[in-house]
């Protein structure tokens, strides 16, 4: 009889796009998924494999640019996140629907934390977006998720590599997505591409989101927020962003190192993602290559276990 494959998908933010070339990965080589389960852009992943919407999941990511991720965002009066979650909760439901968790093709369950207790939540039922929401709320970026009475924040702050969950839910052989082990290496320098311009074949849609976004900002003096939010660059003093952002990899990194040495999987994949920053989230593409390609390498020694 086949050993049950189990795959856990760890959170990371932007990096998390690469999930989805580990998945695509795993179908070529025609290897069977038979649980699911990841902790913040993990679980969105899983979430989608689990329910079979990964394809349509795969087609948005592609097509989103900084506009977009402008759209979900309020940051002129921010209560405890930048990006609220009605509005992410509606795109995800128009992109991957809104199944009850229970009724998935595949076993899926989503790893949130409980803020006030500092305990890992497992999401086993109910609504799959709201699962998702509660899983990737991370801190000072999302809005909390309340569920049950809980306020629940990113499932990565506790299990950001969810391997014992997925050996809970019955998986004998856990591929697990490590997408923070090379995140302390120094990215390259880049520059920012500027707001689109008429002209350049951007709809009137974006124009005017881009056009708001900097009307507003520029009426509170904030005109230089949208640079220091989504700009990371080592070489110049550390902003806002950069502390925070860098203060959630440095916690990534002890966490999963610390989890996975408690707890190690069969096959752990680690894409090389220190390049792609905290909220890059066009960047899709290159994101989704090397998850594929990172996981194109271990499928020999993964069908070695499955003999």
């Amino acid at each position: 009889m086949a050993k049950k494959v189990g795959i856990a998908l760890g959170s990371g933010s932007a990096r998390g796009w690469s999930h989805i070339g580990v998945v695509r990965s795993l179908q070529e080589a025609k290897i069977p998924i038979d649980y699911a389960c990841g902790a913040s852009v993990g679980a969105l992943v899983a979430g989608s494999l689990a329910a079979g919407f990964l394809d349509p999941l795969d087609r948005w990511v592609r097509k989103l640019s900084w506009s977009h991720i402008i759209g979900f965002m309020d940051v002129l009066i921010p209560r405890s996140g930048l990006i609220e979650g009605e509005k992410i909760s509606g795109y995800l439901r128009q992109v991957i629907s809104d199944p009850l968790i229970e009724n998935l093709p595949i076993p899926f369950v989503a790893v949130a934390t409980d803020l006030k207790t500092g305990k890992e939540v497992w999401i086993r039922e109910g609504s799959l977006i709201d699962a998702v929401r509660a899983s990737i709320s991370l801190p000072g970026i999302f809005t909390p998720f309340a569920r049950n009475g809980q306020w629940l924040v990113d499932g990565g702050l506790v299990n950001p590599v969810p391997v014992s969950l997925c050996r809970a839910m019955g998986a004998e052989i856990v591929v697990a997505v490590n997408l923070n082990s090379d995140i302390m290496r120094k990215p390259r320098l880049r520059q920012m591409a500027d707001p689109p311009a008429n002209g350049n074949g951007v709809s009137p849609r974006a124009q005017g989101r881009w056009a708001a976004f900097l009307s507003k900002t520029a009426q509170q003096g904030n005109l230089t927020l949208f640079r220091q939010l989504f700009q990371e660059q080592p070489e110049r003093d550390p902003t806002l962003f950069d502390v925070m952002a860098t203060s959630v990899k440095i916690m990534q990194d002890a966490i999963t190192r610390q989890r996975l040495l408690d707890d190690p999987p069969d096959i752990l994949i680690r894409p090389k993602l220190a390049d792609i920053g905290l909220m890059e989230f066009n960047r899709a593409g290159e994101a989704i290559d090397e998850g594929k390609r990172a996981t194109d390498l271990a499928i020999p020694m993964l069908r070695d276990l499955m003999d």
